[in-house]
């Protein structure tokens, strides 16, 4: 837990207690929030804390770095939630009209994004697919489900996309969205109770190419067409997801036709109410 530039180590409550998604299943024995569990561990004053530094490589006995915040053990995405995105992907697409459809349509776009051994953590490498030469970050909102599938908490998600594997044939999708470095996470996990409204959060993603800033791009969840209540309900419909999924909200910050993500590329995510979260960029080899 961050607080006042400082990290508590909130496994050093209970040496059973290694992981987030284990914090998580205690609250539920103990029938609390996991806010309120958090919130006793520091008061025990049990806890580790450190002095966070957000560029160190590795923790020390006084300062720490942030690692990707937990290990999700699915990974889900949502699609054409906003307007930006429906008309990007309609522009990229040979098959013209499906994503007005679906941005129209009751039922949203879900798909399976990835599995933790396909994501990684602040400061670490998302990756360009070897065959891609069209590809893009996707800022988004990230929800976790808890155990009866209700929101535990948020953070920040980067779905990225090969834009032109997608665009050449709609059923090429989940070649464009899964494979290695496709998906970031972090740099922590909000609760809702820190969070308040999640529809009324600023986003703003940032590109930089040799310390130079290329891409400069804002929104806020409140022009997304869809709830998110709407996208936990369908995600989990008839769709036993395990506890600690991670479903990534649709993006509308994207950057202009024809941009695409180069090796060596910084990317930076900001969500209001949960932080910031960085990632080099590195191309895959054949």
């Amino acid at each position: 837990m961050i607080e006042d530039a400082r990290i508590h180590d909130l496994t050093g409550a209970d040496q059973k207690l290694s992981s987030f998604l284990e914090i998580l299943k205690e609250s539920y024995t103990r029938k609390v929030s996991v806010e309120s569990f958090v919130s006793s561990s520091i008061r025990k004053g049990t806890l580790k804390t450190y002095r966070y530094n957000p560029v160190a490589d590795s923790p020390t006995n006084e300062r720490a770095c942030l690692h990707m915040p937990y290990q999700p053990p699915e990974v889900w995405g949502c699609g054409v939630t906003y307007i930006r995105s429906k008309r990007a992907r309609e522009m990229e697409t040979t098959t013209k009209g499906i994503y007005d459809k679906v941005y129209e349509a009751i039922r949203p776009e879900v798909f399976f994004k990835a599995t933790a051994g396909r994501c990684v953590g602040p400061n670490e490498p998302i990756c360009i697919r070897s065959d891609s030469k069209w590809t893009v970050p996707e800022p988004e909102l990230a929800f976790i489900a808890g155990m009866r599938n209700e929101i535990v908490g948020y953070t920040i998600g980067n779905d990225v996309s090969a834009r032109d594997i997608e665009g050449e044939n709609p059923l090429y999708l989940p070649q464009a969205k899964i494979y290695k470095g496709c998906c970031a996470i972090g740099p922590a996990i909000t609760t809702p109770e820190e969070v308040g409204n999640p529809r009324d959060l600023d986003i703003e993603c940032k590109i930089f190419r040799k310390n130079e800033l290329i891409f400069d791009g804002k929104t806020n969840t409140s022009r997304m067409k869809r709830s998110i209540d709407e996208l936990r309900s369908y995600l989990c419909r008839d769709n036993p997801v395990p506890m600690g999924t991670l479903c990534l909200t649709g993006t509308g910050v994207i950057p202009p036709d024809g941009f695409s993500l180069r090796h060596g590329d910084l990317v930076e995510i900001a969500i209001e109410k949960i932080g910031t979260l960085q990632n080099p960029v590195i191309q895959l080899s054949p």
